[in-house]
């Protein structure tokens, strides 16, 4: 028998379409987060699938946990397979469709540990993209009172004192404003270096990271971030398809 299960991790719903070898519908289900796995436990051992989306590796370790066969599906290879209007039970339907394709292709699943690797990077991509926000805003207000510096990391310094140099033209009304700013800028500099010294221990500890790392122009974060994000080459069939 296979199943494909839909579920959406901001849910405590979750969806479960059964169907035989032949396609045939053997129930349509809507479960509870608590009653997931006791209801697959008392099953036969069976091919689960369900799309690649968040909380799905967890999922597939703890139905793997219970002795089923788990696959993970790409959501763009089961949107195909909807039939009518996009709901949980359609989608369930679609992804045990999908899942019996000879064709379609599965996403690896990853481990706790793999998953917790990655926490990293985009803790770090967070981090990044609020301090390019603060700045950007902090060199736009400057600019409405003729300050005018270059763009990138490497010139915030100057913004900082500007905001901070008692002699400036900057209006006393927004100099305590620009300040929080500026703070919190700097206080993201100083946890965003913070990972990367993590980043860059990681990269010293890891064999295949080292190893990756005597590629010209890889460093720490890139080839810690392969490591950690990437699957495993050996399901690629050439290096054309991990480019890709």
């Amino acid at each position: 028998m296979r199943l494909a299960q839909s579920a959406s991790i901001w849910r405590s719903r979750f969806q479960v379409h059964g169907a035989d070898a032949s396609g045939g519908v053997v129930f349509r289900k809507k479960l509870r987060r608590d009653q997931v796995l006791p209801f697959f436990s008392g099953l036969p051992r069976c091919v689960v699938a369900t799309e690649a989306c968040a909380s799905a590796h967890y999922w597939a370790r703890e139905l793997a946990a219970i002795g089923h066969d788990t696959r993970l599906i790409p959501p763009a290879y089961v949107k195909p397979f909807v039939k009518r209007q996009k709901n949980d039970m359609a989608d369930a339907e679609a992804i045990c469709e999908a899942a019996q394709r000879p064709t379609t292709r599965f996403v690896q699943g990853k481990s706790a540990e793999a998953q917790a690797s990655a926490v990293v990077f985009r803790t770090r991509d967070l981090l990044v993209r609020q301090r390019t926000q603060l700045i950007n805003a902090l060199r736009g207000h400057l600019n409405e009172f003729g300050y005018v510096v270059r763009q990138g990391v490497g010139h915030v310094g100057k913004l900082v004192e500007i905001v901070a140099d008692p002699s400036s033209d900057v209006p006393a009304e927004a100099r305590p404003v620009l300040a929080v700013i500026s703070q919190s800028s700097q206080a993201l500099q100083a946890q965003i270096a913070l990972l990367d010294r993590e980043i860059a221990g990681r990269a010293k500890a890891d064999p295949v990271a080292k190893r990756l790392m005597t590629i010209p122009g890889v460093g720490p974060v890139t080839e810690t971030a392969l490591v950690a994000l990437a699957p495993a080459a050996s399901t690629f069939r050439r290096g054309r398809d991990f480019a890709a």
